[in-house]
């Protein structure tokens, strides 16, 4: 029996596997072309990490044994994610860089003891702040902060806090009466109508700046080294005067008497209902 050849059929199969080769082949080549670019974006994205972290270690200073970073005057809005490769940073002072936030990963930085971000444009306090146990001083003046995150509490071994100057903060969280070490607070230039219960409570502090705020009270118990200067207090107080013009500025300043006497004042002129 003679075989038959069934010459359309083997066209039309052929035609289709060349058909599928082809859009197999197509696919390959559009798969390697995506990996290509992926690999030239992730090679590009290290090199550029690679120059960030050498540009930050050129502002990486040890001085007295302790490693600072320091910026001053360049233009760091952000700061970027490779800077947690250098862990060992005790130190930060970024001053007049533009700064806008602080960075979550702050947190890694457990060996942190100072972190100095003064005269930028900070809005806001990450929660992780609380995470840098060992931070003694948080020095965060001249920035736009309306609000401060209890969170800060966990910063237990603070000595130094300085909010200052950013013209929108009026309280304080009540946890922050638990930084047991916290001699110095600086307030001085914002919102606030009344000194915080947590400042209150600090069972260490030395030195309290509320000045330029907008205190019309005082509290009978404060027995600490305060400026009041340029608050709308009712009571007008005189300091008798001092030996020379310079202690007396000081004590109007600064002084623990200038409490006292505006305290004592106040309790002669029957006004104790002016004390919360």
């Amino acid at each position: 029996m003679s075989a038959v050849v069934c010459v359309g059929s083997i066209s039309n199969i052929k035609a289709l596997w060349e058909s599928r080769i082809q859009k197999h082949q197509d696919e390959l080549k559009a798969e390697r072309g995506r990996r290509g670019k992926s690999s030239v974006g992730e090679i590009s994205n290290v090199w550029e990490s690679r120059i960030q972290l050498s540009k930050l270690k050129e502002k990486v200073y040890n001085e007295d044994g302790r490693l600072i970073l320091r910026i001053e005057k360049e233009e760091w809005k952000t700061l970027p994610g490779c800077l947690v490769k250098l862990p060992q940073l005790q130190e930060w002072q970024l001053h007049r860089t533009g700064l806008t936030t602080i960075p979550t990963f702050i947190a890694n930085f457990n060996n942190l003891l100072v972190l100095d971000l003064s005269r930028n444009v900070i809005n806001k306090i990450p929660r992780e702040i609380g995470r840098l146990t060992k931070l003694r001083e948080l020095l965060l003046s001249y920035n736009r902060i309306a609000e401060v995150p209890a969170e800060i509490s966990g910063c237990e071994n603070l000595e130094r806090l300085e909010l200052a100057v950013n013209k929108d903060i009026s309280e304080l969280p009540d946890q922050l009466g638990k930084l047991t070490q916290l001699t110095h607070l600086d307030l001085n230039m914002n919102q606030f109508t009344t000194i915080p219960r947590a400042v209150l409570e600090l069972p260490a502090l030395e030195w309290l700046d509320m000045g330029s705020n907008k205190l019309k009270t005082l509290p009978e118990d404060v027995d600490k080294f305060v400026n009041f200067r340029d608050n709308p207090l009712e009571l007008e107080v005189s300091l008798p005067p001092g030996e020379d013009e310079e202690e007396e500025e000081e004590r109007d300043l600064f002084g623990l008497q200038f409490m006292h006497t505006y305290i004592q004042e106040s309790l002669n002129s029957g006004s104790t209902d002016s004390f919360s």
